[in-house]
């Protein structure tokens, strides 16, 4: 079975658009969501127009604030606490890669933890970590979402994650570990991948390394997540060799059209779940 992401994303914008709707019918107010972007990356321009136009359709207020890549760190932190401070603002992303001179972990701690849409502030990490109620990074989330689909109990599921970012590793594995899945997490220094791979019942491939999964290191009836989006050439690929794979799996997302749409439909439904934690 091959996952559609494309589909699920969807589904799940109408039911953030309906609910959107509704709490707009009771209090006239909707969400807003503020994107910070710095600098020409191509790529951030492309996600952060696709973010705009899903939030618009859902009917959450978007704002793009841009800057050139020579802004002062100063500066964005300044934008950030106003943002902090500001009432009609739901959510607060600033979209990443950020220039050399600009510190990350500094703007990303000081983004407000209950804007923080992203998921990435340390107080987000750690309550997920501890597994307490968070903002959930919005891939990991998506992924999860995907997998239930497939399976609505995961519970005793072998579950190996290959990559350990702080992005995607990581809080996918805090996920399955709540879900009551076995996790092993590898990596770039993890000694015979494939016979870890093997193991899998659910294998999340995050690594950023193309068609690096074959068929001979999934196991039969395996459930596949790719994280991955690499270009070969003039095509995008994931992390998995999908054509050789997805006969032998139950599931399996492609690349594109899988975990990427997700993506932004979780952001939207973590700007919407900021929303009501401020109406309450």
């Amino acid at each position: 079975m091959i996952i559609d992401g494309k589909k699920e994303a969807a589904i799940l914008r109408e039911e953030i658009k309906k609910e959107i709707t509704s709490i707009k019918s009771k209090t006239n107010k909707v969400p807003g969501l503020t994107v910070i972007l710095v600098g020409e990356f191509v790529p951030s321009q492309i996600y952060v127009r696709n973010k705009e136009k899903n939030s618009k359709e859902v009917g959450i207020n978007s704002n793009v604030i841009k800057y050139s890549d020579d802004v002062t760190e100063e500066q964005v932190l300044k934008k950030i606490n106003e943002l902090n401070n500001d009432q009609d603002v739901s959510g607060i992303l600033v979209q990443l890669p950020l220039p050399a001179h600009i510190d990350k972990k500094k703007i990303i701690n000081s983004i407000d933890p209950l804007k923080d849409v992203d998921g990435f502030n340390p107080i987000n990490v750690g309550n997920l970590a501890s597994g307490y109620d968070a903002i959930i990074p919005c891939t990991p989330l998506g992924c999860l979402l995907l997998l239930k689909k497939i399976e609505k109990n995961l519970s005793g599921k072998h579950a190996v994650i290959i990559g350990r970012s702080n992005l995607n590793g990581k809080p996918m594995a805090q996920l399955l570990l709540k879900e009551n899945c076995t996790v092993t997490v590898s990596h770039s220094k993890t000694k015979n991948l494939k016979e870890e791979c093997l193991k899998a019942d659910i294998l999340i491939a995050a690594a950023g390394v193309a068609n690096l999964v074959k068929k001979d290191w999934v196991k039969n009836g395996s459930i596949i997540i790719d994280i991955g989006i690499n270009k070969v050439g003039d095509k995008i690929v994931g992390d998995v060799n999908f054509e050789e794979v997805k006969g032998k799996v139950k599931a399996i997302t492609p690349v594109p059209g899988g975990v990427g749409p997700m993506t932004i439909a979780c952001l939207l439904m973590n700007t919407l779940r900021c929303f009501k934690a401020r109406l309450l």
